[in-house]
């Protein structure tokens, strides 16, 4: 029974994944201007109201709910029959999103104190104090942080994609929304990260409402764990 009550609030969290992936479309539609080359513009972006509340919201607020909803969707495998490629799924994107969440919070709080500090004329300490906060330890949280993000995702897509009470190509489009997303997108920091986003939302709304429709009873059926060719199959009636 406990299982059972288990699964139940696992298929309701698991829209929090869906949510997550449209606060991140949401987070592409604006992309601010380059500071090495147009640093005036720059600050008066990243002190916009629309600024900082995309960074809480989208970002941040975003990614508690991406943690609520892959937690949900390990339950959801794990009950089905998953094996370890799962685990390490759930336990790279957790890392990740959490080392990602802390360069949120330094764009959130540090650049709009950045950008003020640069319109009140104080243009080279702004210049510098950006230099700094946006060096090597910063960097060498958030390469990690975006690569081992995007790796749990891929993996999760793996697992979806062998999952038999889900269509193949969810699972695919995870797999490829993600890196289009995490590191194409970020690398080149225009509509392609867009697009990436716009495929985790299909997919991961798919995933919510076919979850919603299977019960670990029924994926039991398909043998060992509910995972397309990991057990015998559905019985056979026999000659």
């Amino acid at each position: 029974m406990t299982d059972v009550r288990l699964e139940r609030y696992a298929r309701v969290l698991v829209w929090a994944a869906p949510i997550w992936a449209v606060l991140l479309f949401i987070g592409t539609l604006d992309h601010q201007p380059p500071p090495q080359t147009a640093f005036a513009e720059y600050a008066r972006f990243i002190t916009t109201a629309t600024f900082l509340a995309s960074h809480l919201v989208a970002s941040i607020l975003g990614a508690a709910f991406g943690t609520l909803g892959f937690a949900a969707l390990f339950v959801i495998l794990v009950q089905r029959g998953a094996g370890a490629l799962t685990t390490w799924a759930f336990a790279l994107f957790v890392i990740g999103n959490t080392l990602v969440t802390s360069v949120f919070g330094a764009a959130a709080f540090a650049q709009p104190a950045i950008g003020r500090m640069y319109l009140a004329g104080a243009t080279a300490q702004a210049v510098a104090l950006q230099d700094d906060i946006y060096g090597i330890p910063l960097f060498a949280t958030a390469l990690p942080g975006v690569v081992l993000l995007t790796v749990g995702l891929v993996l999760f897509g793996i697992a979806t994609a062998r999952a038999v009470w889900l269509p193949r190509w969810v699972g695919i489009t995870l797999a490829v929304s993600a890196p289009l997303f995490g590191i194409v997108g970020f690398i080149l920091a225009d509509v392609v990260q867009s697009v990436g986003a716009a495929g985790l939302i299909v997919c991961t709304l798919a995933i919510a409402v076919f979850a919603g429709r299977g019960s670990r009873a029924e994926s039991e059926r398909y043998g060992a764990g509910g995972v397309a060719g990991a057990g015998s199959g559905p019985p056979h009636t026999g000659a």
